[in-house]
């Protein structure tokens, strides 16, 4: 009996599992390299978490100017305003809050920046152009 064909095909199939054997081994060490840097990232996040939270203990409070109304905008205005190298429009406000520029978005915001100007807290320069007082 001539048993050559049957271990070529045995060689074959030892040659297919080598090959599988050896594509797994590299992608076993390619998962090993992403998981230690997703680790390392990992440890990187907490250490930044710490440090972070420390440091918000030493940060003193900020507290609201007692005439800021309560709205979430407004010391979101007060922010872009000071950051601001001139005059800004309701709507270049809108823009900076990343509010979407509809109409009553931007009329609401003016709104906003005529009552920063009743409490002393904005200038309006020009008509509907704003300052920082």
């Amino acid at each position: 009996m001539n048993v050559q064909p049957l271990l070529d095909a045995l060689g074959l199939q030892e040659d297919a599992a080598r090959a599988m054997a050896d594509d797994l081994r590299t992608q076993i060490g390619e998962l090993q390299a992403r998981l230690r840097e997703a680790e390392t990232h990992l440890e990187h996040l907490t250490i930044t978490r710490k440090t972070v939270t420390a440091l918000a203990d030493r940060i003193p409070a900020q507290t609201a100017s007692p005439d800021l109304p309560e709205h979430p905008d407004y010391p979101r205005i007060l922010a872009v305003f000071n950051e601001a190298a001139g005059p800004l429009r309701a709507r270049d406000v809108c823009e900076a809050l990343d509010h979407e520029l509809l109409p009553k978005n931007i009329e609401g915001t003016r709104a906003k920046l005529k009552r920063l100007v009743k409490l002393e807290l904005l200038t309006e320069v020009d008509t509907g152009s704003f300052t920082r007082k």
